[in-house]
């Protein structure tokens, strides 16, 4: 049977590709049918259509607001066929919110597995991308076989919200350490230091990461063609303020970097890579 995918966005895309790479069929929703109809996947007309042909359905969406809209919106999926089916939301969405869909998704006889993703477009085309789910682990165990072909790391956390709150605090480290990086990139070329040098530097010193590895070559050939935004990164980390508020916790280094991607928004910058930070630094 196909699997259901909505949201083919950046990430959506990249997932949806190496799905079919290993061999599964994909039946595809995105609000603007005309960005998927060249894809070689059969498009549906509403959310509620995939239900008719799939058991699971993927998200892969910007925000709650947007998940909320395709579960409870006009032929969404919240309705009798998604009985005995499963949803597994690969989104970011806010703690609160996900609690929610969870409920939701439930009360109309469905599976629902939050899974939000921790990667980008490259290493999702390779099944490099990390996981983290929350839900029931039955749910998890039934479509751990299916996640396994585009993840590499796989974590389940169980208890509802725990997923999406850890994946929040991954991207506290994720934008820090990006703008860290384009500053000290930006910082060397002012003392003369070859930009590709430097970068070469990092990598085998105190810059050494995951993010260096990954946007070295954005920040050198100044491409800045969107894998994760500026508007993605800033809205993570906005969720991350609220949860630290709901807390009652100070949270002292996620205001800077949320302060700098806001700036790169109001510069009209937020569909660019977050790795183009960097022009705010740049000489």
């Amino acid at each position: 049977m196909p699997i259901g995918f909505i949201g083919l966005g950046n990430l959506g895309r990249a997932i949806a590709t190496r799905l079919t790479d290993m061999g599964e069929e994909l039946v595809v929703y995105n609000r603007t049918k005309s960005k998927v109809e060249n894809l070689g996947y059969e498009v549906v007309d509403t959310p509620k259509d995939l239900l008719k042909k799939c058991d699971v359905v993927f998200l892969c969406l910007f925000d709650s607001p947007a998940v909320d809209n395709i579960l409870n919106g006009e032929n969404g999926l919240l309705c009798d066929e998604v009985k005995g089916k499963t949803i597994i939301d690969l989104s970011t969405n806010h703690y609160e919110d996900v609690l929610r869909f969870h409920e939701d998704v439930q009360n109309a006889g469905g599976k629902y597995l939050e899974n939000p993703v921790f990667g980008s477009v490259a290493p999702a085309l390779v099944g490099a991308l990390t996981l983290v789910a929350s839900g029931k682990e039955e749910v998890f165990n039934e479509v751990k076989p299916l996640l396994e072909k585009f993840g590499k790391e796989i974590f389940f956390l169980g208890k509802p919200t725990s997923a999406t709150k850890m994946k929040l605090i991954n991207n506290l480290c994720l934008g820090s350490f990006m703008a860290t990086i384009a500053e000290c990139t930006s910082l060397a070329q002012d003392c003369d230091i070859d930009k590709s040098k430097a970068l070469d530097i990092l990598g085998v010193g105190g810059g050494t990461s995951l993010v260096l590895n990954a946007k070295k070559q954005k920040l050198i050939d100044e491409d800045f063609s969107a894998h994760f935004s500026n508007d993605a990164i800033n809205k993570d980390l906005h969720l991350l303020q609220d949860l630290a508020y709901s807390m009652q916790k100070p949270l002292y280094s996620a205001a800077m970097p949320k302060e700098l991607f806001s700036k790169m928004k109001m510069m009209g910058k937020g569909d660019e890579d977050f790795s183009s930070i960097y022009q705010l630094f740049k000489s």
